[in-house]
């Protein structure tokens, strides 16, 4: 039995199309040797800068030819990223360029490069929202961007991206992809403090879809987790695309934000406040009551309606919106991405953990004038892993970090992309009108 066979009694239609872990898609990372051992600095590393640099030119000449064979059809530009990362190394080691010839500047940005399969582990909780670029599209079609969470070696999550198009009856199609991934360029003015904002921004000339965002500051060094994207309305036709995720260390976490206005840069941001310890924070896509306003899990069972004037400080404790009500849920609930908003209130995708650890996908709608008021929930899940979908990485989940509307008024359709085990990634569709008559 397939995932659409054993959904068969929700509204929800299930693609085919499924996307997988991929060890091949790699891309060219600095390699630092301090990564390696502790007290291994500056001085192992020019001992290696040296140690090339003291090789016969025709035994560099071979040890690079090697090198080209090897990788230069695997990676985009990649004598260009050799020769970026042999002026890092010279910068940092205070060394003189014009000491080395050219085939040796090259070797040595090799050495100090590696490869990373940033998807080998997993491919998982994808998040969508309309692309900035709308034009030329078909009646009620829509350009997205999703956004998924890929985890390579080292169990390290990063953020990867599709783009499609999805027509008004729901079906889509995804843009293709190259064999190149290319990792985003950290722009060295914006960094002030190890651990502070931070401005990424995608090589101009990759595409979104071949871009990838690799944790930068300490507190992300464990990996960026489950992005809740949103299109954050400021104004008449002025968007904003805000994205809530988890920074995790490899000891502790915060939430932060992702902040773009063309997804060509992104600044990454903490949250600070006591609501900014917690995971899961999902924001509203325009200000409520003159407020912003979040879902968020406080408490690490329930869910909580939260409020603030700074969008990048969230203190108050927030008022409880929601508990634990039906079994598949008993052990704890969260959000599944940002509310969206429909004539009959806030749609709300959630997640309930129920016996075994099974999460599940559930529903719920809040008032549209005030949110922290339940209208209602579904009391089934409306997806739930079933058979072949219940094995992978992290067995019997399924999991979402945001939905796409298409279409207007309850005859509307969504979109939503889903995690199946942390092992793959699928879509189904359902229509507004059949997801709220579900529920109670």
């Amino acid at each position: 039995m397939n995932g659409s066979e054993a959904n068969r009694q929700t509204p929800f239609h299930i693609f085919d199309t499924r996307l997988h872990a991929d060890p091949g898609r790699v891309v060219l990372r600095p390699f630092h040797l301090g990564w390696q051992a502790r007290g291994a600095g500056s001085s192992r590393a020019l001992k290696l800068v040296e140690d090339v640099a003291a090789l016969e030119p025709q035994v560099a000449a071979e040890e690079y030819a090697r090198v080209r064979h090897d990788f230069a059809e695997r990676h985009w530009q990649t004598e260009a990223m050799f020769r970026d990362r042999f002026e890092q190394v010279a910068d940092d080691l205070d060394l003189d360029p014009d000491a080395y010839d050219d085939t040796v500047k090259l070797l040595i940005g090799a050495y100090f490069c590696h490869e990373y399969t940033y998807s080998a582990a997993a491919l998982m909780n994808p998040s969508i929202v309309p692309h900035p670029d709308q034009s030329g599209l078909s009646h009620g079609a829509c350009r997205f961007v999703m956004s998924l969470r890929a985890v390579g070696e080292g169990h390290i999550s990063s953020i990867a991206f599709r783009e499609g198009i999805v027509e008004s009856d729901g079906s889509f199609c995804l843009w293709p992809q190259t064999s190149f991934a290319t990792a985003v360029d950290l722009d060295p003015a914006s960094v002030h403090d190890t651990d502070d904002a931070v401005t990424v921004h995608c090589h101009p000339d990759s595409t979104l879809g071949n871009s990838v965002i690799f944790p930068i500051t300490e507190q992300q060094a464990g990996g960026l987790e489950d992005l809740r994207l949103t299109r954050f309305q400021h104004g008449p036709l002025d968007y904003e695309y805000i994205g809530t995720y988890t920074a995790y260390s490899g000891k502790s976490i915060r939430s932060e934000l992702l902040r773009t206005r063309d997804f060509r840069s992104f600044h990454l941001e903490p949250i600070h406040g006591r609501a900014g310890r917690n995971k899961g924070m999902a924001l509203f896509p325009e200000k409520i009551a003159g407020r912003y306003a979040m879902v968020g899990r406080q408490d690490g069972k329930n869910l909580y309606y939260l409020t603030s004037d700074r969008l990048d400080s969230w203190d108050e404790d927030g008022a409880l919106l929601m508990e634990p009500a039906y079994p598949w849920e008993f052990i704890q609930i969260g959000n599944c991405g940002s509310p969206i908003r429909t004539d009959a209130g806030w749609l709300l995708f959630t997640h309930g953990v129920g016996a075994m650890r099974k999460y599940a996908l559930g529903c719920a709608l809040l008032d549209l004038d005030d949110p922290a008021k339940l209208i209602a929930r579904v009391k089934a899940p409306v997806l739930t892993a079933v058979d072949a979908d219940r094995a992978g990485y992290v067995p019997n989940v399924i999991y979402t970090c945001g939905a796409l509307r298409v279409g207007d008024g309850t005859h509307g359709r969504l979109l939503v992309p889903y995690g199946i085990s942390d092992s793959a990634v699928g879509f189904a569709t359902v229509t507004i009108k059949d997801l709220l008559a579900l529920m109670v």
